[in-house]
């Protein structure tokens, strides 16, 4: 009984004044005299259950953590490249567009010198009328003076008639 309770052990003994084995004098001196064998070491206690679950649900968490993390930066590597691709081939598109925005400046540029310079549909209509009319004029003064070289042409032809026909003495 008194090694099945250790809490009552030293009060039961003090009551009976009952002397246990071990601390009998012949225990104390063999223990004495006995050699030296080294000292005890404590026994190692064995990972129970509920600790070795915890260790290993850490263990795994920390393996599984390590693994996500290794695959998230792969895939942010991944998709800042893609950004960066994407954000590269956008300039080089801005800088054609942009290549192309200043062509049109410049066509519409010269376009509209050209327009300032050349003559409109009512321009060229009132051209065309001063024209003609010039035109009219100058085949008017054409006919005039053909009628005045007739005319004179009939005025020379008379007075070489009247000459070859007359006497001069």
């Amino acid at each position: 009984m008194a090694s099945r309770c250790p809490a009552l052990t030293p009060k039961f003994a003090q009551r009976s004044g009952a002397r246990f084995l071990s601390t009998t004098r012949v225990l104390r001196e063999e223990a004495s005299t006995s050699p030296n064998l080294g000292s005890v070491q404590p026994q190692k206690r064995p990972v129970g259950g509920f600790r070795g679950g915890i260790i290993g649900f850490l263990f795994g968490f920390s393996l599984a953590s390590a693994f996500a993390a290794y695959h998230l930066l792969d895939e942010y590597k991944l998709a800042s490249a893609a950004l960066q691709a994407s954000v590269e081939e956008l300039q080089a598109s801005t800088e054609k567009v942009s290549a192309h925005v200043r062509r049109i400046e410049a066509v519409e540029k010269d376009l509209k010198a050209l327009a300032q310079s050349s003559a409109s549909k009512d321009d060229l209509s009132r051209v065309r009328a001063e024209l003609k009319k010039v035109y009219d004029g100058l085949h008017i003064e054409f006919l005039d003076l053909r009628s005045h070289v007739w005319g004179m042409q009939q005025d020379l032809h008379s007075l070489a008639k009247k000459d070859s026909t007359s006497v001069r003495i």
